[in-house]
């Protein structure tokens, strides 16, 4: 009778210990799965075509991904372009855009254009993204990227991205180069200056 109490009860701590680990492993797998969707939450609103905002005498123009990647990410000219997938909701994006803006104001008349890809969400373009942009007087290009299909334009964007930001893609029509990081001043200077056309 006494075997039988121990049995039972050995078997029961094991089943709430199953139990109770394959329900930390879910939880584990959701937060995995929330941390690799920053991006993708921003998710909801299909854009409307051409939906322009307007900061003072900018314009800040709404694309799809098939729109930047036309117009934005395949240029074939003689300029090199400086392109930051940033948001305002993301701490070590908006630490870095000053050294995006001294980029452009130095290289503005060498053929380069720094633009800068806002994934803000949706729902909070007039509310966040407008202002911030005012407050900080950007005079860099933005381009507010509304696309739902992250996981269809991320490896379009490189290969090599995780969906991380800030990411820069620096290219031209000789060199194409992309960095999942934050930069310094002197490293994104650096970074461009390898990707000039000499």
């Amino acid at each position: 009778m006494m075997q039988k109490i121990i049995f039972y009860f050995i078997l029961t701590v094991l089943l709430i210990g199953i139990v109770s680990c394959d329900s930390s492993s879910k939880e584990n797998d959701k937060t995995e799965e929330t941390s690799h969707q920053v991006i993708q939450t921003n998710t909801k609103t299909k854009p409307k075509e051409n939906v322009v905002y307007t900061v003072g005498e900018k314009k800040v123009p709404q694309m799809d991904f098939s729109e930047l990647e036309r117009k934005v990410l395949s240029q074939s000219n003689n300029k090199t372009y400086v392109v930051n997938f940033w948001a305002t909701w993301c701490a070590p994006c908006v630490k870095e855009l000053p050294h995006f803006e001294a980029l452009n104001a130095k290289y503005k008349d060498k053929n380069v254009e720094v633009i800068l890809v806002s994934l803000d969400f949706p729902d909070k373009v007039d509310t966040q993204l407008v202002p911030f942009i005012r407050k900080k007087d950007l005079q860099s290009k933005v381009i507010f990227l509304n696309d739902s299909n992250m996981n269809e334009w991320i490896p379009k964007v490189s290969k090599n991205w995780s969906g991380a930001i800030p990411a820069t893609l620096i290219y031209n029509k000789e060199n194409r180069t992309f960095y999942e990081q934050s930069f310094t001043f002197e490293e994104l200077e650096s970074a461009l200056t390898k990707t000039l056309i000499l």
